[in-house]
């Protein structure tokens, strides 16, 4: 993602060596995404970066916070800023509610016209996965570069945590992609494929929609979007992508709790000082 970013700033010469870069934000996650990128490409544009945390309640027009942020430029001599609502108009958002809870496969019918009849990512909410690279970047070139239905984040899991899962059998392709030809959902002993298993990350097709509205419930009485991937697999195959990253499961305490501290001690601001209270906490452990 970095490298796409910089590649486009140095292209378009939207940041040039030596600039004082001004970020607006309200605090929302996509403008601290963007903070956070730019943080870690500040060293290679050697630009020097602030930010301006505006609060919409106050001010009560866009054109009012367009001074502010203008006055705070030329205050501080920075050349230009990057607003807060340029980086909203980079997607559509909205959202549905599952209604009740009756399964992956049903939650993700709820977005059936949202999506329409274009390919779509599902990325699973208490599965964190943090790389270099974007794990769902990872799958979308493997849809695109194998031409198969669609593609799946896969790993290795434990012989006792596969049946928790998904199993999934493969055949290799390339490098860290295999073809998946078939899986099932939470397998029995003897239902085994391989250890690997789905985790977190799909790129399907709108096809995967009229499967979901026909099958019947799987594992669990509940509507198994493993159950309506199975049979686009044994159709066509999947591309399974043993994905880089780090994955950390936000579905139990522990989870969040690694998750938080390996992102702290790695973080460009508060990193060190976060190693070392850890140290000192880990003396009296």
């Amino acid at each position: 993602m970095e490298d796409k970013i910089l590649k486009t700033i140095k292209k378009y010469k939207l940041i040039e060596s030596g600039d004082k870069v001004l970020i607006a934000v309200s605090g929302g996650p996509d403008s601290m995404c963007l903070l956070d990128i730019l943080n870690k490409l500040k060293e290679k544009l050697k630009i020097e970066i602030a930010v301006a945390h505006v609060n919409h309640g106050i001010r009560k027009e866009a054109g009012e916070e367009t001074e502010y942020i203008k006055k705070y430029c030329e205050k501080y001599n920075i050349k230009i800023y990057i607003k807060y609502e340029d980086v909203t108009k980079l997607a559509n958002i909205t959202y549905v509610r599952q209604m009740e809870q009756k399964g992956l496969g049903h939650a993700v019918l709820q977005a059936k016209k949202f999506v329409g009849d274009e390919p779509f990512a599902v990325l699973y909410g208490d599965d964190v996965i943090i790389g270099e690279d974007p794990c769902i970047g990872q799958l979308i070139r493997a849809y695109e570069d194998t031409g198969m239905c669609g593609a799946v984040g896969i790993k290795e899991v434990s012989a006792q945590d596969i049946q928790k899962y998904s199993s999934m059998k493969v055949e290799p392709l390339k490098d860290n992609i295999f073809k998946v030809v078939d899986m099932i959902e939470k397998p029995g002993p003897k239902q085994i494929y391989s250890l690997y298993s789905i985790l977190g990350r799909c790129v399907l097709p709108a096809e995967i929609f009229d499967i979901l509205e026909n099958i019947s419930y799987g594992a669990g009485n509940e509507l198994q979007l493993t159950d309506a991937m199975k049979i686009l697999a044994k159709r066509s195959g999947f591309a399974g992508v043993d994905f880089t990253g780090v994955r950390y499961d936000m579905g139990n305490k522990l989870g969040i709790l690694k998750a938080s501290v390996e992102v702290g001690i790695n973080h460009p601001e508060i990193g060190g000082e976060f190693r070392s209270y850890l140290k000192e906490i880990a003396k009296s452990l």
